[in-house]
């Protein structure tokens, strides 16, 4: 049987944060089509403004730096910050302070 050795450098996760106006009605169509956008393209909601999607390497990362670039809302600011699996491995997430705590996220698992 074959051996796979994944790295957690291969394996890249997308964020995208974003701050849009959403008061005048043009805007807040401009802010809903740009998160179902998001969506289509994979991305699951982590909070309300941010967004994040696992991916396998730059070039994955450079086309859809390109495709979010290309129906980014006239206003407002977007961020996307993309980081290694080795490096989300770390985040601690909390629901609330009496929750009982920290639960680490799930890994990208393949086989």
């Amino acid at each position: 049987m074959e051996k796979y050795n994944f790295s957690g450098y291969k394996f890249l996760w997308m964020m995208v944060f974003f701050d849009l106006p959403v008061v005048e009605d043009e805007d807040r169509k401009e802010a809903s089509k740009f998160r179902s956008n998001l969506m289509d393209m994979g991305f699951c909601m982590a909070q309300f403004s941010v967004y994040m999607k696992s991916i396998s390497g730059k070039e994955s990362e450079t086309r859809i730096q390109k495709q979010i670039k290309s129906f980014l809302p006239k206003k407002g600011k977007v961020y996307v910050l993309t980081i290694t699996d080795k490096q989300y491995e770390s985040i601690k997430t909390y629901h609330g302070r009496n929750s009982g705590g920290l639960k680490n996220p799930e890994q990208l698992v393949l086989f």
